[in-house]
């Protein structure tokens, strides 16, 4: 009998708040994260980087670190040198986070680069030694970031074949013939993903066969990456990551660090964990680059948006081709005959910046958002009111329209929630004692990514579901979603479904990216769901489906088990988008100038919801990264030596649960039947895009001054 038309609609699993399966074995600490796997006799690793942005080695003495009590080898440029081979970008159809390779020669390229490995018999005998070894380095002239001496930036189109700027209309003939325009610069600081779990590697040789374990959120990336950088068959190599301990967008594919266990483990014939220290962390791992803005906006008598421009330049390392463009989401967002942008990249002395949460859109529409509320204050117009004017149902360059649009629902849901009604617009009128109220609001929107994969499913006689595949968990709920399909599509009990994840042993799937994991694993174990169900009941029944989205390349699943990315929007004559509203409550001390978010309500519209316990808990949680961009986040980069200043949790601020107020998640309904067969889109992301745009414009209605760089600080209020 077909399960999943047995079970009765009152008993649906799908929809409704299930706690996580996996909760137990985390609390416990039977979870199995990479790090906590120590085989036997297990030598340690510890990283020695350089404390210059650019030059040379010219000495190195390892003659005492190589005496020191524990020390097994020390890998540096002289013994490693083309034993690695070069890979590519993984955004550029490669595998590394990085396509330098650190020790291939004294050349050093940026701070904070590898320029030896200590390995020995116990981590503290590790660090002891990598603080003997001494190092004289040749420095030569180097650019820090985009605004320092010598960054020159250059247009994307000519730096990334194939890119174009959008563009449509004459925007020079309607910004001058605007009733009201707005001419502004922004800027957003360089941010580090800090995951409370480093990514540390452990390399295990069995004969010529390797296994890995390391947290990365793209096992296959890593498998056939460090293959190819060995020079073996990926066959030989397998990848564990069952539990990840969060990443935002780090642990991106190949690490530069992963090699160099392989080859240590190889060396001294026995298991070998590097350790990555906090520290090391913010330049071995990628990061959010900073980002500066141009925005041109004119509107006419009545609110509507006549021409928009948008120049945003981003910063990439000397020796890769990775840049996040975001003014296709800024320039599609609202209704405008009249558009023009420019996406320019720049060149600088540091390690190559990578996605982080949201990763265009958050720099991108912090930006925008800002920009339209600067407008509707000079209009005297409601901000929501503002954006109601200018809502659109087609992308106004490319004409595609959206499959849904429930921007302004979010609009609607978020404001009643909040009491959007009783703010005054007069900057500076509302006052709790000492503190100065504000409130701002602004939009959240970001297109759904969906990519192949492989699912295998499984039932035995006794009706226990086997679910399988090389898909990663890290920290959003995938066991659970993933059982609770199962379980409502086969008609059997949740309890009776076995989810198994993070080994390249299993099925091949993609990356835990881009907000298209549920959206793919989904859509691809329905599908085996359906197969299955269509086999005899009576016996053990099996199937393993290679899910590809509408309109893939044929080549999508032999990429995907070669470890490529590749994500897509579907359908691609259409945007298919998630979308959200923002409104905060700000309180400014009149005394101190302390900033401080009260009330943060986030309205979220992002297709059919799978779980609302885990969806509520995923949308708070990029809530709170929102006001932590605003208001903490930002890394220092020394002009004197291009190094990064505050490479450490007491220094680079993140919030504490002191730091947060009142926090409201609103699930908007959105059944949108044409982005995929389930109707779901992504929403790992959409919490965090516009936070910062609203807390800086909450900010304005408080104090009256506008702050356009990032982050908002204490001493910007005195």
């Amino acid at each position: 009998m077909d399960g999943q038309q047995s079970r009765d609609p009152a008993d649906a699993v799908l929809g409704r708040a299930q706690v996580r399966i996996d909760g137990p074995a985390k609390v416990c600490g039977a979870a199995e994260f990479p790090g906590d796997f120590h085989p036997r006799d297990l030598a340690y690793g510890v990283l020695v980087t350089s404390p210059m942005a650019r030059g040379r080695i010219v000495r190195m003495d390892t003659s005492v670190a190589q005496r020191s009590p524990g020390v097994l080898d020390i890998l540096t440029y002289r013994n490693v040198g083309n034993a690695v081979a070069p890979v590519g970008h993984m955004m550029a159809d490669g595998w590394a986070n990085s396509t330098l390779r650190p020790l291939a020669s004294s050349e050093i390229h940026y701070a904070g680069q590898i320029v030896a490995v200590v390995i020995a018999a116990t981590l503290e005998q590790a660090q002891a030694a990598a603080l003997a070894i001494r190092i004289g380095y040749e420095g030569a002239p180097h650019v820090g970031g985009l605004g320092a001496t010598g960054a020159v930036s250059e247009p994307l189109a000519s730096f990334r074949a194939g890119y174009e700027d959008r563009h449509i209309g004459d925007f020079t003939g309607a910004i001058a013939g605007a009733v009201a325009s707005i001419d502004v610069a922004y800027t957003t600081p360089i941010q580090h993903h800090n995951p409370i779990e480093l990514p540390d590697t452990t390399c295990v040789w069995n004969g010529d066969t390797l296994t890995v374990y390391e947290p990365t959120r793209f096992i296959g990336a890593a498998r056939n990456g460090l293959a190819a950088q060995l020079g073996i068959d990926p066959a030989k190599v397998r990848v564990i990551a069952r539990f990840i301990g969060g990443h935002f967008g780090a642990k991106l594919g190949l690490s530069q660090h992963t090699v160099f266990a392989a080859i240590a483990a190889r060396r001294v014939r026995r298991p070998v964990r590097i350790v990555v220290s906090r520290r090391d962390n913010f330049t071995i791992a990628n990061h959010r680059t900073e980002t500066h803005h141009a925005i041109r906006l004119g509107a006419d008598a009545d609110g509507r948006f006549v021409a928009l421009s948008h120049t945003a330049t981003t910063a990439t390392s000397r020796f890769d081709t990775f840049a996040m463009e975001g003014t296709d989401v800024s320039t599609a967002l609202y209704a405008c005959a009249n558009i023009a942008s420019e996406e320019r990249v720049a060149r600088v002395d540091r390690n190559t910046p990578g996605p982080m949460r949201a990763p265009p859109e958050v720099p991108y529409l912090f930006a925008l958002e800002c920009a339209v509320d600067e407008l509707a204050h000079a209009m005297r117009i409601d901000p929501v009111a503002l954006r109601r004017r200018n809502d659109t149902a087609t992308d106004p360059v490319t004409g595609h329209p959206f499959t849904t649009r429930p921007l302004m629902r979010c609009f609607d849901a978020g404001a009643a929630a909040f009491g959007w009604e009783r703010r005054s617009a007069r900057p500076g009128e509302t006052r709790d004692g000492r503190w100065r109220i504000g409130h701002g609001c602004a939009a959240a929107a970001r297109p759904a990514k969906i990519g192949p994969a492989i699912i295998r499913v499984h039932q035995t006689s006794d009706g226990i579901v086997h679910v399988q595949t090389a898909h990663h968990e890290i920290g959003n709920g995938l066991y659970t979603l993933l059982a609770m399909v199962a379980s409502e599509r086969l008609g059997v009990p949740l309890a009776s479904v076995n989810v198994e994840l993070g080994d390249t042993a299993l099925p091949a799937a993609g990356i835990s990216g881009g907000s298209s994991t549920t959206t793919t694993l989904v859509n691809a174990l329905a599908e085996a769901c359906r197969q299955l169900r269509a086999q005899p009941s009576d016996r053990a029944r099996s199937v393993e489906v290679a899910f590809t989205p509408p309109g893939a390349e044929p080549s999508a699943i032999d990429d995907l088990k070669k470890g490529h990315l590749k994500l897509m929007s579907t359908p691609k004559d259409r945007l298919a988008w998630s979308f959200g509203a923002h409104f905060i409550e700000v309180g400014v001390h009149s005394d101190t100038g302390e900033v401080r978010v009260r009330r943060h309500v986030g309205a979220f519209a992002a297709g059919r919801i799978i779980n609302p316990l885990t969806t509520r808990n995923q949308l708070l949680g990029g809530m709170i990264w929102g006001q932590s961009a605003a208001l903490f986040e930002g890394t220092i980069v020394d002009p004197a030596t291009g190094a990064y200043l505050n490479r450490d949790l007491a220094e680079y601020l993140v919030p504490t649960a002191a730091d947060i107020g009142e926090m409201t998640a609103i699930m908007v309904e959105d059944e949108d039947q044409a982005v995929n067969p389930e109707g779901v889109k992504g929403l790992g992301e959409i919490g965090i895009i516009g936070v910062n745009a609203a807390v800086a414009n909450a900010v304005f209605n408080a104090t009256g001054r506008r702050i356009r760089n990032l982050p908002i600080r204490v001493e910007q209020m005195l």
